[in-house]
């Protein structure tokens, strides 16, 4: 339980913070598991479509803050680099 008024605002404030960024990492990781299974399946056309989404998803992510941007360049160079 937070002591100060301070606190207590700031408790509530983390709370919607985390539903948002909890938000933008689900979306990261659908995009991400949907393009690794069109890429083991052996549909790169498909997956190579479906590349954009999961760029837009992880930069979105990353100006919010909900990831670090290194991080989502990291993820978005690897996937590149399957798709070849």
């Amino acid at each position: 339980m937070a002591n100060t008024a301070s606190a207590a605002k700031q408790a509530r404030a983390s709370l919607r913070r985390r539903v948002v960024n909890r938000r933008l990492l689900d979306n990261a990781r659908l995009a991400q598991k949907k393009l690794l299974s069109l890429i083991t399946a052996g549909k790169k056309d498909e997956a190579l479509k479906l590349f954009p989404e999961l760029q837009r998803c992880l930069d979105r992510a990353a100006k919010g803050k909900a990831i670090h941007r290194n991080r989502s360049a990291r993820i978005k160079s690897r996937i590149s680099l399957k798709l070849r």
